[in-house]
């Protein structure tokens, strides 16, 4: 997984964006990947805070054991020291995680680092097996188990990495729906709840039906009570996607926010640096089901821990 988002993060080519285009890049977005169509551009979102601020106008906050971070974001840090960067997340006052793998590590060892800084890891990426095989499906899930993860999550589908080809025709993605809903139904009766998390080329139009995308097949044909949405806002809004819109569209399912940024280049900023209204969308928080707002920060390198200081710092400030 880790060398499938590496690949994508280096594809990225963005055009410039501005406030008022923001949500105006499908055709940006598209290329992103290799592909020449485009979305319909949505209505234009509200007025957006400035860049930098964490203040809405509204009296809720995000409650501190809510916060966690996609170990993705630190996977120099974490190859080169676990057990250090693990401790530098708890004094920033991180205290639970989404794991991207174990770093080598087995998933009781990987746990027993977790203790040790009194982190827990609630949520991780892990690919649902495709073909799906109900006896892998099973080890990934008694992992979860072994990590007192509530969350686990399918990271992407549907894009060859090496070419950029993104798929896009519908039985594809219909019956990788269906596939998740045999996932989630082992998750549900493992005490663990199945997610799936977006990109952009979700929301490209299909080939053969123009009028749908990738993402309606998805939504349509999963089943609400065996598999919930990890909503990327960075994502969906470099797809042209206006996140409450999507809430709104999908209220009570989407239990997880990947809370990520956006610069004027299109690319990404660490969390109140960029152009994305988060207090506008956390508005819609209780609508959408969230229990958990992710930081993360595909392209971090070397400043990860910086990365996610800001990100802490920032949901934990926020008002909306």
């Amino acid at each position: 997984m880790d060398t499938a988002h590496e690949d994508f993060a280096r594809q990225q080519q963005p055009a410039r964006l501005s406030r008022r285009s923001l949500l105006r890049t499908a055709a940006a977005t598209a290329a992103a990947v290799g592909s020449a169509s485009a979305l319909s551009a949505p209505s234009p979102a509200a007025p957006q805070a400035p860049a930098g601020s964490p203040q809405g106008g509204g009296g809720h906050k995000i409650p501190p054991d809510r916060i966690s971070i996609q170990l993705y974001t630190l996977r120099e840090q974490i190859a080169a020291d676990l057990e250090g960067t693990l401790a530098a997340l708890r004094e920033i006052g991180y205290t639970r995680v989404e794991h991207a793998g174990f770093a080598g590590r087995t998933a009781a060892n990987f746990k027993a680092v977790l203790n040790a800084n009194a982190i827990v890891a609630t949520s991780g990426h892990v690919l649902i097996p495709q073909p799906f095989d109900s006896a892998a499906w099973s080890a990934s899930l008694a992992d979860a188990r072994t990590l007192g993860s509530s969350h686990i999550v399918h990271p992407y589908f549907g894009i060859n990495f090496s070419t950029g080809e993104v798929l896009r025709t519908t039985t594809p993605w219909r019956d990788f729906a269906r596939d998740l809903n045999r996932a989630g139904r082992m998750a549900r009766d493992a005490g663990v709840k199945l997610g799936y998390h977006n990109h952009n080329w979700e929301f490209f139009r299909l080939t053969d039906n123009p009028s749908r995308t990738a993402y309606d097949v998805l939504v349509e044909t999963i089943d609400p009570d065996l598999v919930h949405l990890e909503l990327d806002l960075f994502w969906a809004t470099r797809a042209a996607r206006d996140p409450v819109d999507l809430i709104q569209q999908n209220k009570g399912r989407i239990l997880q926010f990947h809370v990520k940024d956006l610069n004027q280049a299109g690319s990404f900023a660490d969390l109140g640096k960029g152009l994305i209204d988060f207090p506008r969308i956390f508005e819609q928080s209780k609508a959408a089901g969230v229990l958990e707002y992710i930081v993360e920060r595909d392209d971090a390198g070397a400043n990860a821990l910086a990365t996610a200081r800001a990100g802490y710092d920032f949901l934990a400030s926020i008002r909306f």
